[in-house]
């Protein structure tokens, strides 16, 4: 039906001609900062008397924009609406659906450096990661409309003499999308149309820090003739709405992306009955890692450098997938840890609009919450470089290096979600994979070596849901690297993958005796 998938490719920002459009782009956004924008419901732009005001993180004195706040009475009409749209998308063909993401795709590959761009101001991503959220994004829509093609056919079940026997998937009903600020695209349209292309339908609550990169992702759905009520916008603060939304007894599903501490509160909400409620809700959860990449004494010590760098400190280290652990065999510990040294006092910081190696990270609570851990890092271990806030309008935090840190340590053990990176002295390749097990999250993992017995090893026993050998361990593409953690990492549900969409759907077995 459709031509082969294929991830979205990415722009060389090296060549004078994806610069001066992606240049461009930020102008053209620029002159639309400080707008105000609507939830949107039943494919309805709706405004409250209440705002979120947006910040650009690397400017504190530049509004991005204002998002209208909901709250009960905009959270039942969006319930409502999704409600009354399930009646009828969830008719639909598969393949109908399945087209709607293709142009949905199209619309967004056609808006991808206007999007990216307001991922600059608004989230502090460089040309690069705010380019690759978005080709996310655009990746997510054309391979689950593939993927959903495969869905619609009934299930294989045994013949039986005298009967029909046949089993089908059939969509689940209304489902709430909750994703973060870190990946304010990809994420909040990768949870969403997942479940929608099956016949789903959503309400999409945003993170506070990032709600109007989702008006834009709202402005796309209705360009690319989505019928309304299939996704429905809801901005507004955490304390108004998320306990409502996973509480709300016509919720079926809820897809979050976020800290531990949140997905543990909501699935142990959603596991209670409410008054009206008629069926078990389903919780999937991502919920961020603690990440070690191993290096031994087989491999080229810059090129692990590098790897580390890329892995630790891409987007200021601000994904669930980074190396916040670098744990090294003692042969080659301090040599690679003076090359890394190197690497991170080379990396330039500055605003997002200027396209520099580190930017901002998100607001004020994340920042302090990063400073608090440098505080207690200095007391843990021995501070490398980094190791505090830099100057400017905005919230910077230099990239930090700790080593001699104890695999206890508050700052080896406890997610900080910033640029910091823990280095890990091991005796040998056993003690560093215990390291790295010594964990309770298991989201992503790496190791670098040349010794075929030790990679190995890692595939049987490194306990992390993506394992990369001899690569970076942040950047899994759509289809190509299904991402998902263990333990308290979440769910393993392993969005971008052959698996996924299944989650969303519920089977129905029909006899008929002749």
């Amino acid at each position: 039906m459709f031509e082969p998938y294929r991830p979205e490719p990415y722009s060389d920002f090296r060549n004078p001609g994806p610069l001066a459009a992606y240049r461009g782009a930020l102008e053209q956004v620029r002159g639309q900062l400080g707008g105000d924008h609507p939830l949107v419901i039943g494919g309805e732009r709706v405004f409250t008397d209440r705002f979120i005001t947006s910040i650009d993180p690397c400017n504190l004195d530049r509004v991005v924009g204002r998002s209208a706040a909901g709250g009960p009475a905009e959270l039942e009409r969006a319930m409502d609406a999704a409600e009354a749209a399930f009646e009828i998308w969830s008719q639909w063909t598969m393949e109908a659906r399945a087209q709607t993401l293709v142009r949905l795709a199209a619309t967004l590959r056609r808006h991808k450096f206007e999007l990216a761009a307001w991922e600059t101001f608004e989230a502090a991503k460089n040309y690069a990661e705010a380019e690759g959220d978005v080709a996310e994004a655009i990746d997510f829509c054309e391979y689950y409309a593939r993927d959903a093609l495969r869905w619609s056919a009934p299930a294989p079940t045994y013949a039986y003499p005298g009967e029909e026997n046949s089993t089908s998937r059939i969509p689940m009903g209304v489902g709430v999308i909750i994703p973060p600020w870190n990946f304010p695209l990809a994420i909040l349209v990768g949870s969403a149309v997942g479940p929608a292309v099956v016949g789903n339908t959503v309400v999409i609550k945003p993170s506070p820090s990032t709600p109007v990169i989702a008006a834009k992702f709202m402005e796309c759905v209705e360009e690319a003739g989505v019928p309304p009520g299939v996704f429905n916008l809801l901005t507004g603060e955490d304390a108004d709405l998320g306990d409502a939304l996973v509480d709300h007894p016509r919720t079926r599903f809820i897809n979050f992306t976020g800290s531990v501490a949140t997905g543990l509160h909501i699935n142990e909400r959603a596991a209670r009955a409410q008054p009206g409620q008629t069926f078990l809700k389903r919780v999937y959860t991502e919920m961020g890692g603690k990440d070690a990449l191993i290096v031994d004494e087989t491999v080229d010590l810059d090129e692990a450098a590098a790897v580390a760098t890329t892995s630790g400190y891409g987007f200021q280290g601000q994904k669930c997938s980074a190396m916040s652990r670098l744990i090294v065999t003692a042969q080659v510990h301090d040599g690679l840890l003076e090359r890394l040294k190197a690497r991170v006092e080379e990396l330039r910081m500055g605003p997002a609009e200027e396209n520099f190696d580190i930017t901002a990270v998100i607001n004020r609570r994340q920042c302090d919450k990063i400073v608090g851990y440098l505080q207690e890092g200095s007391r843990e271990a021995r501070l490398v470089t980094g190791g505090g806030r830099a100057e400017g309008n905005g919230y910077y935090i230099r990239p930090t290096i700790f080593a001699d840190v104890d695999p206890t340590a508050s700052i080896a053990s406890e997610e900080i979600f910033g640029p910091v990176v823990s280095v890990l002295k091991a005796r040998d390749f056993d003690h560093a994979l215990e390291i790295a097990n010594g964990t309770p999250f298991g989201l992503t993992g790496g190791v670098m070596s040349r010794d075929r017995e030790r990679l190995e090893r890692a595939r049987r026993e490194f306990r992390v849901g993506n394992l990369y050998l001899n690569r970076k361990i942040t950047g899994s593409l759509v289809g190509v690297q299904p991402f998902g953690g263990l333990d308290m990492s979440g769910s393993n549900s392993k969005a971008g993958g052959p698996e996924y969409l299944r989650l969303f759907m519920e089977a129905k077995t029909v006899t008929e005796r002749f």
